[in-house]
């Protein structure tokens, strides 16, 4: 099977990859934001068609956000997540990392995969230094 990485996504192939692992439906103008505002993309195509997505996003100054690791149902557990978030975090290390500097890049697991990101140094949360994540999806009525 070739895979083929790389740095762009259409809001069309976003949504469409969020509602295949039963995420969370954007509309168009949410997931155009969300793409042009990351501040790194990187997919993975088989055969023309998009298969997986990892997003970086940031503050623009101490903390990064790795959003959406999405691999289609069909094509996980083949190592393409794990490349995803290898070329995030080589993204992360070889533009906002400088000597002496560090970053806090955070991520929100999705249930029973966090054993995945400790892979690639994530702490699992509570643990002795740090509370649990948090977070709120917030709507009005």
């Amino acid at each position: 099977m070739e895979i083929i990485f790389g740095y762009e996504i259409s809001v069309e192939e976003y949504v469409f990859l969020r509602k295949s692992v039963g995420w969370s439906e954007l509309d168009h103008k949410l997931a155009s934001s969300a793409i042009k505002n990351a501040l790194f993309v990187v997919t993975a195509v088989f055969e023309g068609k998009i298969v997986g997505l990892t997003r970086v996003s940031g503050d623009g100054g101490y903390t990064l956000l790795i959003q959406d690791v999405i691999v289609l149902p069909d094509f996980q557990n083949k190592g393409i997540g794990k490349i995803l978030m290898s070329k995030a975090m080589e993204f992360i290390t070889e533009k906002y990392i400088e000597k002496d500097q560090c970053m806090f890049v955070n991520l929100m697991s999705a249930k029973g995969r966090e054993h995945f990101y400790e892979k690639f140094g994530f702490e699992i949360r509570p643990n002795d230094n740090l509370g649990a994540g948090m977070s709120q999806w917030i709507k009005k009525d």
